[in-house]
């Protein structure tokens, strides 16, 4: 596990848990003291606030509990009036899986969510819902009478940074990886099975889903749906449970040697929505997700939503994931980054990622007024690549879609079933 130890007048976060090191910086970050953090060797080091050793050992690796010095208001979260569903044909399952999904964007796409009207927000925000037997309904929306005014609902990020140049070309190894690969594996049952790294589940589809119930994964929409019919596997979607090597194995020793096994469970309803479900000449990142419901309950820890914040007022300004990775198979790995950029719907970043990772729940440590500390987050879903093109110079990222206020009363009213359990916090 992670340890402190006082060494050549320095701090020393070992990488045996990446996220306690990773913690360590955005601790530091807050009190204003940057640890260097080398994804090479693992370590991070930073100048220590005390000369005792012992003090210094016997201190946790936690964030700050001080809230942000200029932390915004939490978003008015609207409420939804939902409709009764209309019976749909049963669906064809035509479609291919489709793994590495890459779509280009100009100063247009980018700023549309800014311009958006009420009615083509109730027309996205209307979802299929897809049940074992194959059959399938449509459910619409519309928004509740005292949440008429739309710029109060979707609020644009105040943060719109100068785009970056993309990474020369002869610094990118493969398309995702940017620069020195700054992936971790993550191994041993202490951290498989512990949280957040715990709230990570496979797709039968070939995709990562994350925890957000006892009941509920949430998952990339195009792991099940191509825009225009679902894929072949959603017909007998699983989603899957690592099981660490050592709890199936007599052999000690071994064990470390050995990939996790998979408990797959079998998926009692998927629900899309109609943003995403456009066609795919019409395809678009902005509504890239999609819940499934789980036959039976798990008992593993769940990741809880939030509205996305800007990045100003996240822990570090960085944001977190854990996928399965195509090019890593068998395991889960673990990345962190900073937050590039972010349009309404979403998060421009530099994290590597590989086709599989689609899917993962992008989480950053966000301020819990109630709890009055910092609390991991699920704030999007890593949805893939994508170029952008602005004021004529092409930029390149990989991509999360960003829960608006509104994306967070629907996920939550998938979740509850209802709209009392769907504020803020």
């Amino acid at each position: 596990m992670n340890r402190i130890t006082a060494k050549t007048n320095r701090i020393l976060f070992t990488h045996s848990d990446p996220e306690a090191a990773q913690t360590a910086w955005e601790e530091s970050s807050e009190l204003g003291e940057p640890v260097h953090l080398d994804r090479k060797t693992g370590f991070g080091f930073k100048k220590p606030l005390y000369s005792s050793t012992r003090f210094l050992k016997s201190q946790p690796c936690s964030l700050s509990v001080r809230a942000p010095r200029h932390l915004s208001e939490h978003p008015h979260v609207p409420s939804l009036v939902h409709h009764t569903p209309l019976p749909l044909s049963r669906s064809r399952f035509s479609a291919k899986a489709q793994l590495d999904l890459t779509t280009h964007c100009n100063a247009s796409c980018y700023h549309k969510g800014e311009d958006i009207d009420k009615e083509h927000l109730t027309e996205q925000l209307a979802f299929e819902t897809l049940y074992a037997d194959g059959s399938r309904t449509l459910t619409t929306v519309d928004l509740d009478d005292d949440d008429d005014i739309v710029n109060d609902i979707i609020p644009t990020p105040s943060i719109r940074k100068k785009h970056k140049a993309p990474p020369s070309p002869h610094k990118r190894m493969r398309r995702q990886i940017y620069g020195p690969d700054g992936r971790f594996n993550i191994r041993g049952d202490h951290f498989l099975l512990d949280y957040p790294f715990s709230t990570a589940v496979r797709i039968s589809t070939g995709c990562t889903g994350v925890l957000v119930s006892q009941q509920h994964v949430l998952t990339a929409a195009h792991c099940v749906h191509d825009g225009k019919d679902y894929v072949k596997g959603a017909r007998k979607l699983r989603v899957g449970f690592l099981i660490p090597p050592s709890t199936n194995s007599t052999k000690q020793g071994q064990t470390s040697l050995k990939k996790p096994l998979v408990r797959w469970v079998r998926v009692k309803r998927t629900r899309v929505p109609k943003g995403w479900i456009q066609g795919q000449q019409d395809v678009s990142m902005d509504y890239d997700y999609a819940l499934l419901e789980l036959r039976w309950a798990h008992r593993r820890p769940f990741m809880r939503l939030s509205v996305a914040p800007t990045s100003d007022d996240l822990a570090g300004k960085r944001i977190h994931f854990s996928g399965f990775d195509s090019d890593r198979p068998g395991e889960l790995v673990y990345r962190f980054c900073p937050v590039e950029d972010e349009s309404n719907d979403l998060i421009y970043q530099h994290c590597d990622a590989r086709p599989g990772a689609s899917g993962s729940g992008v989480y950053g440590r966000v301020w819990d007024n109630t709890l009055e500390r910092w609390e991991r987050k699920v704030i999007g879903i890593f949805s893939g690549h994508q170029w952008l093109e602005i004021n004529g110079e092409n930029h390149d990222y990989n991509v999360a879609v960003r829960f608006t206020p509104l994306k967070f009363a629907q996920i939550c009213y998938w979740v509850h079933g209802n709209r009392a359990d769907c504020s803020q916090d």
